[in-house]
């Protein structure tokens, strides 16, 4: 793996992982979050809708911090561990871990959504990342074999 990190690359790389990012974020919420938040939030009026620009725009950007994260972490456990398997399984493991399981513990610790619905909810992310770096650990191949 090239040790100079190219920012032009990840800048590249990083906007196609996020394609990945954005399409599984909103099969996830509309397949099974949205209505989840509705469920145990019923009091709070609007919550979870995705109809006005600002809400898409935030969200959007969410998106793309998260596969420049992804993408930045793959880098890193590639430059120790070269572009392998391992680097995809670790760095989307630690991805994991810091991005959705303690955000989704923080949640329902807080009363936001329930327990259970962790046991679904936390498989469900840990896709996302794992594919992401290795959407990244392909591009970097193509970029420096």
């Amino acid at each position: 793996m090239n040790r100079s990190f190219v920012v032009k690359d990840f800048v590249i790389i990083t906007l196609i992982t996020s394609v990945w990012v954005h399409a599984y974020q909103v099969v996830r919420f509309f397949a099974y979050v949205r209505q989840e938040l509705r469920d145990y939030l019923s009091a709070v009026p609007n919550v979870a809708t995705m109809d006005d620009l600002g809400t898409l725009l935030i969200w959007g950007a969410w998106d793309t911090l998260l596969a420049a994260l992804y993408v930045y972490l793959f880098w890193l456990c590639s430059q120790v561990f070269g572009n392998t398997r391992k680097s995809v399984v670790l760095s989307g493991s630690i991805s994991w871990c810091f991005f959705f399981v303690l955000y989704w513990v923080g949640t329902a610790n807080m009363n936001l959504i329930g327990w259970k619905s962790l046991l679904v909810i936390l498989p469900l992310t840990l896709l996302e990342p794992i594919v992401a770096s290795y959407i990244a650990s392909r591009m970097y191949l193509r970029k420096h074999p």
